[in-house]
């Protein structure tokens, strides 16, 4: 069967068995991974039956000549691959399948495997940083680390690996780091960094150069849930300040968004989140990078836990959880580029379930081939 971009682009994972062991072939078991992701299954036993629900499809496909693996198997492959190896092999994959227009803005954020740690060490619960293209609402790759303050040697690793130029990269305070702006600048797109008190020099001097401005006009308002909000937007060029900002690379652009809260209750809240870019942002331009920026959460994350069960999966064993995470976002993305109908992602994950004709048009469109045997 030939699979496209995935057998392609996963061709040189290597197989973690021992070849004189070997009675199913790796690109099969990884191929009911992706299908199963698809499903929204992650359960070793829940993968087991879904193969041999579509047995008989994966069969007419030239899959799985020696039968179906049992969940043991497919547990202790997929624990036993290499996660660096599988996050390359991804996100070479997604540079394949995945369009980046100028401009575009890629939201990188970290999130918390919350059921992925042995009962016995609550401690070691993985943390990953994703990235996330905004406007096509795919993930474009991922890796692990230990826990938050970890992101700040983990993203320069998941810069290395992306491609992103012409792109408008967006990270939360924790990775306002100078050499992680350098590092985007040099791969050729522009950086949006939030700054609070992690960079207290430079908080401050962010904050006194739009203390002038932090009266601008509301420019969006929104009410739902009994809580009403008010959000307002500006930017400055930073060249006429420039002799405090030396050391960010490239700086162009300062930025305040304010935004302004009445809860049900009658308690009022008003926030100022400071920014730093690269890019010469227009105010329109810097209000739609921060919301999609914050769209992250709901866009990639609480589909992720609520659609794809990513925070009850309890799975943790060698590197299993890395490998999972990551074939969830497979199988997310595939389900995204699959617009045949307006669908939600539970509605195709259902209807992937039950009917092999609905499967093979998502792996078809994420794939962007034909499948053929």
């Amino acid at each position: 069967m030939k699979l496209g971009a995935f057998e392609q682009h996963f061709e040189n994972l290597q197989d973690p068995r021992q070849t004189a062991k070997v009675t199913h072939l790796f690109s099969d078991i990884l191929f009911l991974l992706v299908c199963a992701s698809i499903a929204g299954l992650d359960g070793w036993e829940d993968i087991e039956d879904f193969g041999e629900m579509h047995f008989d499809w994966f069969r007419s496909k030239g899959l799985f000549k020696n039968g179906l693996p049992v969940h043991d198997t497919i547990a202790r492959v997929v624990s036993s691959i290499d996660p660096e190896q599988f996050t390359a092999c991804f996100i070479n994959w997604m540079k394949s399948v995945v369009e980046l227009s100028d401009g575009q803005l890629i939201a990188i954020d970290g999130k918390r495997l919350r059921s992925s740690y042995p009962r016995e060490d609550r401690k070691s619960t993985i943390h990953m940083v994703n990235a996330f293209a905004t406007q096509n609402a795919l993930v474009l790759g991922q890796v692990k680390t230990e826990d938050k303050s970890n992101e700040i040697t983990a993203i320069p690793e998941l810069l290395k690996l992306l491609d992103i130029k012409g792109c408008l990269v967006s990270i939360d305070a924790m990775g306002c780091q100078t050499d992680i702006a350098q590092r985007i600048v040099d791969k050729g797109g522009d950086y949006l960094l939030a700054v609070k008190g992690n960079q207290e020099q430079l908080h401050e001097a962010v904050k006194r150069a739009l203390l002038p401005y932090t009266d601008t006009a509301i420019v969006c308002l929104e009410q739902g849930h009994g809580r009403f909000e008010a959000r307002a937007y500006h930017v400055m060029d930073v060249a006429p300040l420039a002799p405090q900002f030396v050391d960010w690379p490239e700086l162009k652009t300062l930025g305040v968004a304010m935004g302004y809260r009445r809860e049900p209750s009658g308690q009022d809240s008003l926030e100022f989140r400071y920014y730093i870019s690269s890019a010469k942002l227009t105010k329109t331009k810097f209000a739609e990078a921060v919301r999609g920026h914050w769209g992250i959460e709901n866009c990639l994350h609480w589909v992720l836990d609520v659609a794809m069960n990513e925070d009850r999966c309890g799975i943790y064993r060698g590197h299993a959880a890395q490998i999972l995470a990551c074939f969830r976002q497979v199988g997310l993305n595939m389900l995204r580029k699959e617009q045949s109908k307006k669908l939600s992602i539970p509605r195709k994950q259902r209807r992937a379930t039950v009917r092999t004709d609905y499967l093979e048009r998502v792996l078809v469109a994420g794939m962007g081939e034909v499948l053929e045997k």
